[in-house]
């Protein structure tokens, strides 16, 4: 019998995918499995999915050791080998790179990020997957959004869906209805073998720990401020905006005066998109969030 939290895991991780229509039969899903909480949750999490759709798809997960100091996989290869999990563990030296190029004092991250990903793409390419999951969550997505705002002056985030530049992978994160919380509590229960991260777990003052102390904050004054902010990425006002590439500023006084002389012109209306066919109804109960 499922706890409390994986209902709800099962639950929302289940609405994503039908809401984006993440996985389809056939599909082969490569889990990036880091070490930490929350790519094991995804694992688990997919896993009892994959086994209530009649596996209609393969899973496997691929974790890149980067060659940090004190990394040791043992309990992890002990943990999928009991489960029966597929997977595959490739070691490619990273750490030194990232140690050689970034001043000290300076955030990692970045350059970290990158080259995991290639190496990420390199190996789904190599293997012939069709999606790669990542395990960020709904908080990770609205701390993205808040500090590419505060600190980029951009608005963007982390898509549930995302076709890479070159055309050649389709990166899934179904988790992204997930609160952390929740996945805390599942990992707690689960008692995964947490690999801690020492590379940037060891850099203090980062932008997202501040951003996510204010959301906290302004969570505590009125609790509604996270899902408010994950909503705001799927309700994008783009009239309300300011973006020249979006709106001819400059040209508007013509299109009215255009609209006077024809009459009212309908908008084009965009096509219905095709929904995935899988309802995640079956997969686990309905809950509240």
């Amino acid at each position: 019998m499922s706890s409390k939290a994986e209902a709800k895991l099962l639950h929302y991780t289940g609405k994503a995918i039908a809401d984006y229509a993440m996985i389809q039969t056939g599909d082969r899903v490569m889990v990036c499995l880091s070490g930490g909480k929350d790519s094991y949750t995804l694992l688990r999490i997919l896993h009892l999915l994959r086994m209530r759709s009649g596996n209609k798809f393969e899973l496997a997960a691929y974790t890149l050791d980067q060659g940090q100091p004190g990394w040791d996989d043992t309990a992890m290869r002990a943990w999928l080998d009991a489960r029966g999990y597929a997977y595959h563990i490739e070691k490619r030296d990273t750490y030194s790179v990232v140690l050689d190029k970034v001043a000290e004092g300076k955030t990692y991250c970045s350059l970290c990020s990158r080259l995991r990903r290639g190496n990420i793409y390199r190996y789904a390419r190599e293997h012939g997957f069709t999606k790669i999951a990542l395990g960020h969550h709904r908080d990770d997505l609205i701390q993205s959004f808040m500090m590419s705002a505060l600190y980029s002056g951009e608005i963007r985030s982390m898509p549930p869906k995302l076709l890479t530049d070159d055309k050649r992978h389709i990166v899934i994160r179904p988790l992204v209805y997930c609160q952390e919380k929740d996945i805390i509590e599942y990992a707690q229960e689960q008692q995964y073998p947490i690999i801690p991260c020492n590379l940037c777990g060891s850099q203090e003052g980062m932008m997202r720990q501040r951003v996510k102390q204010l959301i906290a904050q302004l969570a505590a004054e009125n609790p509604k401020v996270p899902s408010n902010l994950l909503h705001a990425l799927s309700n994008v006002q783009t009239s309300q905006l300011m973006d020249k590439n979006i709106w001819d500023f400059k040209a508007l006084e013509r299109h009215r005066a255009q609209a006077d002389s024809v009459g009212d012109v309908p908008m084009p209306v965009t096509p219905s998109v095709a929904r995935d066919p899988w309802d995640p109804s079956p997969w686990a109960p309905a809950t509240t969030q």
